[in-house]
């Protein structure tokens, strides 16, 4: 038993697809597969169910990945304490968000501060990145929605309006406030359901008892702003993006005290922060107290 194995097999005891673990490592699958074989062989059991080609971790694979998880954060830990032992310079810091963008001012006075220092970042949504930072991938995440979540310890960084926008000819652009009764008929342009922007459609027309009509769905926030000034849709986007650059739109406050939305960052409270990912956190912290990052929505 070594430690590739291990990690092998809590990768794919993860995601119970084989084909897809030796995609992400960019090795052969009858390799990966041999290498889950042998760690069996080694604990003479069997970890897995085999259905076919479907793998299924059984009794015996999810108590030796209690294990496993065990050991392999903290051989993790004890990598970054000696790093920080090293001095900040050698350290690292991983860092995942819905919108990297919100994480360009930090980023670049964190390197300026820390040029030896690693930083590696990863773009995803809401429960990927929280999936992350629980499993260990991720020091940091910075989400929207915040949910309660066992291990993780957590900041609030925003808490903001968010408003809906219409295209400057839109008969409701020269309204200043309207009630979601009033948008049960107009068609919506949002995300997917995986993005907080879809969440605080949903909850706002559900508390009216109704149900948004959506003519655009994507998975490109970035991307809603500018469909909505076509005048395609309308649309929700946070109070923030007025400020930005980025298409014409008008702007209107919803008759809805639960239309906000809020910014939270994250990490786990039961492994080692690194001294790199701490000071990244108090960075993060001290950037959105005193100084919004400007980046379009």
């Amino acid at each position: 038993m070594d430690l590739l194995q291990l990690r092998y097999f809590r990768m794919v005891a993860r995601t119970e697809n084989i084909s897809r673990v030796a995609e992400e490592l960019r090795v052969a699958q009858p390799s990966l597969s041999r290498t889950i074989t042998r760690l069996e062989s080694d604990l003479g059991v069997p970890l897995f169910d085999r259905e076919g080609r479907r793998l299924r971790l059984n009794q015996f694979g999810k108590a030796f990945l209690t294990r496993v998880d065990r050991a392999l954060d903290e051989l993790e830990d004890g990598r970054r304490e000696l790093a920080d032992l090293a001095g900040l310079e050698r350290g690292g810091v991983a860092i995942g968000a819905e919108n990297l963008k919100l994480l360009h001012p930090v980023v670049a006075n964190f390197v300026g501060a820390h040029p030896g220092a690693r930083v590696r970042l990863f773009s995803g949504t809401t429960a990927d990145v929280t999936a992350r930072v629980v499993a260990g991938e991720l020091d940091l995440g910075v989400i929207s929605q915040s949910r309660s979540t066992p291990g993780l310890g957590g900041q609030e960084l925003l808490d903001e309006e968010v408003l809906l926008a219409v295209a400057p000819n839109h008969p409701l652009a020269q309204r200043g406030r309207v009630a979601v009764t009033e948008l049960a008929s107009e068609p919506f342009i949002t995300t997917s359901p995986d993005y907080w922007q879809r969440t605080v459609l949903d909850r706002v027309f559900s508390r009216a008892g109704l149900r948004p009509m959506i003519v655009c769905e994507g998975d490109d926030p970035t991307a809603v702003r500018s469909l909505i000034a076509t005048g395609f849709g309308i649309g929700l986007l946070p109070a923030l993006a007025r400020d930005y650059p980025g298409p014409d739109v008008a702007w209107l406050h919803l008759d809805e005290v639960y239309c906000r939305r809020t910014l939270h960052l994250v990490w786990r409270t039961d492994a080692y922060l690194s001294l790199a990912a701490r000071r990244f956190r108090d960075l993060t912290a001290e950037t959105f107290a005193h100084n919004i990052p400007s980046v379009p929505e």
